[in-house]
């Protein structure tokens, strides 16, 4: 079997919105992705229950059935950390639309390409885009955070073939 990657996916962790409270008045949020056996961290964000990270981290894909984890996180100095909810990223949408190809070379930018509605097996909050702009695909999306009282995230995902790649249409 081929272990090369389809592709790398990379996940824009842009902001918090209204986290749940872990220290007296506020929270220390960071944020951890993990996508099989890969896990990467944001900075610490201190005494802010709306922090903005702005960081981007890159995935190796080779199975797109693999869960994507993200977990919010209070960083606390003394014991160990408090958890602060979790979601599932979910990429079939997103991936569906990828593998449209050529055909959205057609398209004017800014140009939606599919709505994902929320639902019972997605973590999303609203509605979310998957936009063709300036020849990439990118999805922005709020996550709603569960098992907390309250929180979301907000992220981008933007796909990206390189050497070394599978890719995700099968080769002719």
């Amino acid at each position: 079997m081929d272990q090369r990657p389809l592709g790398l996916l990379t996940i824009h962790v842009k902001r918090g919105i209204n986290l749940a409270i872990r220290d007296a008045r506020s929270s220390d949020p960071y944020v951890v992705l993990s996508v099989g056996d890969q896990s990467l961290k944001t900075r610490v964000v201190k005494k802010n229950c709306n922090p903005t990270w702005n960081e981007e981290f890159s995935f190796a894909i080779k199975d797109p059935n693999v869960p994507i984890r993200l977990t919010v996180f209070d960083k606390d100095k003394f014991t160990g950390d408090d958890k602060m909810g979790d979601a599932n990223i979910d990429i079939q949408a997103y991936l569906e639309a990828l593998k449209m190809g050529m055909e959205l070379l057609r398209l004017p930018n800014g140009c939606a390409i599919k709505r994902v509605e929320p639902n019972r097996q997605n973590c999303l909050s609203d509605e979310s885009s998957i936009v063709w702009n300036n020849g990439k695909i990118t999805q922005d999306m709020i996550l709603r955070l569960n098992n907390v009282e309250c929180g979301e995230v907000e992220l981008m995902l933007e796909w990206h073939e390189g050497p070394g790649c599978r890719g995700l249409l099968p080769s002719s």
